[in-house]
C-alpha cells in the first residue's frame, strides 16, 4: 500500500539532523515529485501516492539525507519575487543577498539608471533589480560560461528584457570605449570565503563550486579587484554595493576608503550580521 501525503510529510523528522527547515524540505521534495505546489499538499493530505511517485520521492529524499541542497535537487530556488533555475555550477541564491537588492532600490538613482552586476551567477541580483525597475538597463557578467548560460536561461524564463548577460572576468570585458556614459550603480556578491575556512567542508557549500566561494587567504582577493576597479567604471556620485563575510566589514570599508569612495556604510542582514558595504564615487572638483 502506498503512503498518503500526510504520512510522507512526517518523514521530516529524519532530516532534523542535517537541516534547519526539515518540514519545508520535505514539502518541497514532495511537491516536486508530484508536480504540484505546496498549497495542494495541505489541501489534499489524504491523497495516496502512486508507486512511481513514491519512488521518485524516495530518490529525492535520499539525496537530501546525504546533505545535497534542496535547490540542486529540485533545480530551482526562490529569490526576491523570482523563481530561478539553479545548477551545481553556480552559487545558490541566498536570502541574505536580497539585502543587496533592497539597498540598491533605496538609492536615489536616475530613472534610466545604468547598472552592472559583477559575478552574476544565476543572474539573481540583476534580474531582481530589473524586475523592479523596468526603465533601468542592466549588464550582468560572469567569468564562467555555464553561469552565463544559466543567467540567460533565467532571464528568458522570467521574461525580463532589460538585462544583457555576457562573459567577463570581473571588468576584463566590460566595455568603456564608445559608452555614452559610465554606470550609475555597480553591485556584486563575489567569492569572499577564506581558502582554509573549515565551513567549506560543511552543509550546502560542500556541493557548491569553490570558484564561487573562495577568494584567497583572507577571502578579500576578488573584493580588492572589484572595489579598486569600480572607480573607473562609475559615474561621479555613482554607487558601489558589495556583499561580504560578517567578519570582513572593517577591512572592506578600508578598501572603499583607499579607492576614494565616500559615504561608506555597512548594512546588517536579518540575522544582525554585517553583510553589505556601500559607498559612492565623489564628484571631481
Amino acid at each position: 500500500m502506498t503512503l498518503s501525503v500526510e504520512r510522507v510529510l512526517e518523514r521530516s523528522a529524519l532530516l532534523k539532523c542535517i537541516s534547519d527547515t526539515p518540514a519545508l524540505d520535505v514539502e518541497l521534495l514532495l511537491a516536486h515529485a508530484l508536480d504540484v505546489d505546496r498549497t495542494w499538499l495541505k489541501t489534499w493530505p489524504e491523497h495516496k501516492l502512486g508507486l512511481s511517485q513514491e519512488e521518485i520521492f524516495e530518490g529525492l529524499f535520499v539525496r537530501r539525507l546525504d546533505g545535497e541542497p534542496i535547490a540542486f535537487i529540485i533545480g530551482s530556488q526562490g529569490f526576491w519575487t523570482l523563481d530561478l533555475k539553479v545548477t551545481p555550477e553556480t552559487l545558490i541564491p541566498r536570502p541574505e543577498t536580497e539585502l543587496l537588492v533592497e539597498a540598491s532600490l533605496d538609492l536615489n538613482l536616475p530613472k534610466n539608471c545604468l547598472a552592472l552586476d559583477l559575478g552574476t551567477g544565476t543572474g539573481a541580483i540583476a534580474l531582481a533589480l530589473a524586475s523592479e525597475r523596468p526603465n533601468w538597463q542592466l549588464t550582468a557578467v560572469d567569468s564562467q560560461p555555464s553561469a552565463v548560460d544559466l543567467a540567460e536561461l533565467n532571464r528568458q524564463y522570467c521574461q525580463i528584457d532589460n538585462v544583457t548577460i555576457y562573459q567577463s572576468d570581473w571588468f576584463s570585458h566590460v566595455p568603456l570605449i564608445g559608452r555614452a556614459s559610465k554606470y550609475h550603480l555597480i553591485v556584486s556578491n563575489p567569492p569572499y570565503v577564506e581558502i582554509n575556512d573549515p565551513h567549506l567542508k560543511e552543509g550546502d557549500v560542500r556541493f557548491e563550486p569553490s570558484s564561487a566561494l573562495v577568494s584567497g587567504v583572507d577571502g578579500l582577493d576578488d573584493l580588492r579587484k572589484i572595489i579598486h576597479g569600480s572607480a573607473e567604471y562609475l559615474e561621479p556620485t555613482g554607487w558601489l554595493l558589495v556583499e561580504h563575510g560578517y567578519k570582513q566589514a572593517s577591512a572592506v570599508r578600508n578598501l572603499f576608503g583607499l579607492a576614494g569612495f565616500g559615504g561608506v556604510t555597512t548594512l546588517v542582514d536579518l540575522n544582525g550580521l554585517d553583510r553589505i558595504t556601500m559607498g559612492y564615487l565623489p564628484e571631481i572638483d
